[in-house]
């Protein structure tokens, strides 16, 4: 099982999908589970990070993670998109804990920004800024801590996709990356 965790923009979901197409990894996403659960729609990552912080504060972030953990499937490669907390981390390592690998997806402000410029949550750099800078984002860095990879996304798309068939490859023949 692979974790992946990064800042907004950083291009987690990128990863998840392309761990998806590429090596068949069953794919899901923290994001997706809480608005399922609580949001009943995708109103917008903003919206989603007021619902995270709540889920949070009110102490119900293991039951965020039982729910992620529900929905894996336990035969195959999975990919979960959007640690946020280390939380997050502790239910997915001792879920899987010989088989689980944190990457966490680092990648520069202005690159971020321009991966997410006009989405609708994010229409001005400002406004990336102060989401960038929420709540529920402040313990991502911790999670750089824990990553079994740090992977750089400041070039292009297929270099950092060079970059995850490398962390891939080294985990699937148990070298460390």
């Amino acid at each position: 099982m692979v974790g992946i965790t990064g800042r907004t923009g950083a291009g987690k979901t990128s990863a998840g999908i392309y761990l998806s197409s590429r090596y068949g990894f069953q794919y899901l996403q923290y994001s997706q589970v809480l608005s399922d659960w609580l949001a009943n729609d995708s109103q917008g990552k903003t919206r989603l990070q007021e619902i995270g912080w709540k889920v949070m504060e009110k102490g119900m972030q293991l039951d965020l993670n039982r729910r992620v953990i529900g929905q894996i499937n336990p035969t195959a490669d999975v990919a979960v998109d959007g640690l946020r907390h280390p939380i997050d981390y502790e239910s997915l390592n001792d879920f899987c804990a010989t088989s689980f690998h944190l990457l966490f997806i680092d990648s520069p402000l202005e690159n971020r920004w321009q991966r997410v410029k006009g989405d609708e949550s994010f229409t001005t750099l400002g406004a990336f800024e102060a989401a960038d800078h929420h709540a529920v984002e402040q313990q991502i860095e911790v999670l750089r801590t824990r990553a079994t990879k740090v992977i750089r996304n400041e070039g292009s798309l297929q270099d950092f996709y060079v970059s995850l068939d490398d962390a891939i490859g080294r985990l699937r023949v148990g070298r460390r990356i």
